[in-house]
């Protein structure tokens, strides 16, 4: 039997062990060990010796339980009959599972029958070599990711299938929300396999729930589930029509306060108050009520005339005492002769003139000599452009 000189591994990265072709070894023979693996040699199902990452020269120094072995010595070297195993110690991850039947458990917000399924990865590395060799490989060659996968998946399975809904029920998640739960059910899924692993020397590193499957055939499923969005809709619409009202009355006040300031602006900038303008209508009121004698309505607009002080409100309410006077007793005198009037302006631009102007001295247009409406025949004021009663132009 050929004895070779120049031992490593051969396997690939999916493989958590792989047995070594050739039984038969001798002194002095070279071992590589890389990085994240470790060489075991075994005889008659018992570890002889553990080798870490590095290259080692193989002599009875560092392999003291060949002795316990059958060794046959051959020009200065020993031969013996073993068993080599190189451990690949790296973490695997993206290994798949998935549930093989349904979980069937009652929903706990609306207590109606369920079956869900699951499926999702996980992440295993080997650790304790000795423990996977003892109860897991035995006599056979290698073990794969599919073959430790297929090792593990009964009991995986049955813990998956109780655990599950016991974190369903014990924190009320319904089946309309778990996905919102998928990261806290699979650390509590790992916190429970991590154990069983590690009873055969494999560390649980990751557990992943990545997909629930829902009974979307199943009707009682979909009458729940309607209810269920149906209910939170409502809800959302209810709420958002409360904040469209809200917004809606907040836009409006400010709408009516924004008026209300420029308003408030316009008066200011033209040199009045609210009683001052408030006391204008009263009085233009009071002259149409005379213009057309509706003498009631006078009495009324004397009457709103109580609310406006000052000086506004004197004036006005003299305006209107003068009126009603002289619409209820058109040959009484009045209260107060007449001012005559001293002034005269331009009848172009306005300018104050003499009483004898003929001509404006600013802008030299040609004075009217007649303050009679050529129309109509009224008496024209000297600053009048155009006659009050029928607008003709002043010619």
């Amino acid at each position: 039997m050929a004895i070779i000189d120049v031992i490593k591994y051969e396997g690939d990265n999916k493989t958590f062990v792989w047995k070594h072709p050739k039984t038969d070894f001798n002194t002095g023979a070279e071992l590589i060990v890389h990085e994240s693996q470790q060489a075991i040699f075994m005889a008659n199902g018992e570890i002889l010796d553990v080798f870490s990452a590095g290259k080692h020269i193989l002599e009875t120094g560092n392999l003291p339980l060949i002795k316990n072995v059958q060794a046959l010595p051959s020009g200065g070297t020993v031969q013996f009959h073993a068993e080599l195993y190189f451990i690949n110690l790296t973490e695997q991850m993206a290994i798949k599972w998935g549930t093989d039947s349904k979980i069937q458990y009652l929903d706990p917000e609306y207590n109606f029958p369920l079956e869900i399924g699951a499926s999702g990865e996980m992440s295993l590395a080997v650790a304790n070599s000795q423990k996977l060799l003892v109860k897991v490989v035995g006599t056979e060659k290698d073990l794969s990711q599919q073959q430790l996968t297929l090792y593990f998946r009964a009991f995986i399975m049955n813990r998956i299938k109780s655990i599950i809904p016991q974190i369903i029920i014990e924190k009320r998640i319904s089946i309309f929300s778990i996905d919102q739960y998928l990261t806290e059910i699979s650390q509590a899924l790992q916190e429970k396999l991590s154990d069983d692993f590690f009873d055969y020397g494999v560390a649980l590193k990751n557990f992943l729930i990545t997909t629930i499957v829902k009974p979307d055939y199943d009707r009682d499923y979909l009458k729940f589930k309607n209810l269920h969005y149906r209910r939170y809709t409502d809800v959302a619409e209810a709420e958002l029509q409360q904040r469209l009202s809200i917004i809606e009355q907040q836009t409006k006040a400010q709408k009516t306060v924004i008026e209300a300031e420029a308003i408030a602006k316009k008066r200011e900038l033209e040199g009045y108050t609210y009683q001052q303008e408030k006391g204008f209508e009263v009085a233009k009121e009071i002259a149409r009520n005379e213009a057309i004698g509706q003498m009631n309505n006078v009495g009324v607009g004397l009457g709103m005339m109580a609310g406006i002080g000052g000086t506004i409100g004197k004036q006005v309410g003299q305006m209107a005492t003068g009126a009603m006077d002289s619409a209820m007793n058109p040959s009484a005198a009045p209260s107060q002769p007449v001012q005559q009037n001293t002034s005269k302006y331009c009848i172009k631009c306005g300018h104050q003139l003499s009483m004898a102007a003929l001509f404006c001295e600013k802008c030299g247009a040609k004075q009217n000599e007649s303050n009679v409406c050529t129309n109509c025949g009224n008496t024209l004021s000297d600053e009048a452009m155009f006659c009050p009663i029928c607008g003709t132009k002043r010619g």
